[in-house]
C-alpha cells in the first residue's frame, strides 16, 4: 500500500491519501480521542501522542498536529511514519473506517436546526447558499485537505463551519472574506457577510 501525503495550507495539517476510498459518503471531523471512538481509524490515529485532530474525507485524511512551538516541517518528519503506519495498519486490517452506522457525517446538510422556522423566501436563499457551498466551495477546500459546512442563515449572515485543514488555518479568514463571501454575495445578492463558527 503507498500512502501519498500532500501539504495543506495549514502548516499544523497534513494530508494523506491512502490510494482506496476513506468515506463512502459525507465527512467525519473529529477534534479529541473521546469523539473518535466512532471511527476505527480516527482512534487509531488519535492514538500517537502529538495527534489533535482528524477529518476524514471521501479519498483522504487531514491529520492535525499538536502546536509543539518548534518548526512544522521537523516536527512532521518526526510524526509523519507514525500517522502512515497507522493509516496503513488500519486498512491492512479490513476494519470498516467507521465503527458503527453514527451520526459521523458532516455533510452539507450541516443546518443546526436554527432555521427550522423559515419563511419561503429565507428557505430560497437557503437552498442557494447550499447549493453554491456544495458545487463550488466544498471540492474546493477538499483539495485542501478540509471541509467548510453551511451552519445556518439569519439576515444576511451566513454562518459556515469550518474542519479539518481549514479550521485554524491562518488563511482560512483571507478564503472565507475574500473567497467565499464575495462569491456568495455575487450570487446570492441577500448575503451581506459570511462568519465561521
Amino acid at each position: 500500500m503507498f500512502i501519498q501525503t500532500e501539504q495543506t495550507p495549514n502548516p499544523a495539517t497534513l494530508k494523506f491519501l491512502p490510494g482506496e476510498p476513506v468515506m463512502a459518503t459525507g465527512t467525519a471531523n473529529y477534534t479529541s480521542s473521546e469523539a473518535a471512538v466512532q471511527s476505527h481509524l480516527a482512534a487509531r490515529l488519535f492514538a500517537i501522542e502529538e495527534v489533535e485532530g482528524v477529518f476524514l474525507g471521501q479519498d483522504f485524511i487531514s491529520v492535525t498536529k499538536a502546536s509543539g512551538g518548534g518548526n512544522d516541517d521537523e516536527e512532521w518528519q518526526r510524526l509523519k511514519p507514525a500517522v502512515l503506519g497507522a493509516i496503513m495498519e488500519h486498512f491492512m486490517s479490513g476494519q470498516p473506517v467507521m465503527a458503527a452506522v453514527a451520526n459521523a457525517s458532516d455533510g452539507a446538510d450541516g443546518d443546526s436546526g436554527e432555521n427550522a422556522n423559515l419563511n419561503e423566501a429565507d428557505a430560497e436563499i437557503i437552498g442557494q447558499i447550499k447549493e453554491l457551498i456544495e458545487t463550488r466551495v466544498r471540492p474546493a477546500v477538499a483539495q485542501d485537505g478540509g471541509d467548510i459546512v453551511f451552519h445556518g442563515y439569519d439576515k444576511g449572515i451566513v454562518s459556515l463551519h469550518m474542519q479539518g485543514a481549514c479550521a485554524g488555518c491562518p488563511s482560512s479568514t483571507i478564503t472565507l472574506k475574500n473567497g467565499i463571501e464575495n462569491m456568495l454575495r455575487h450570487y446570492v445578492p441577500e448575503v451581506q457577510e459570511v462568519r465561521a463558527v
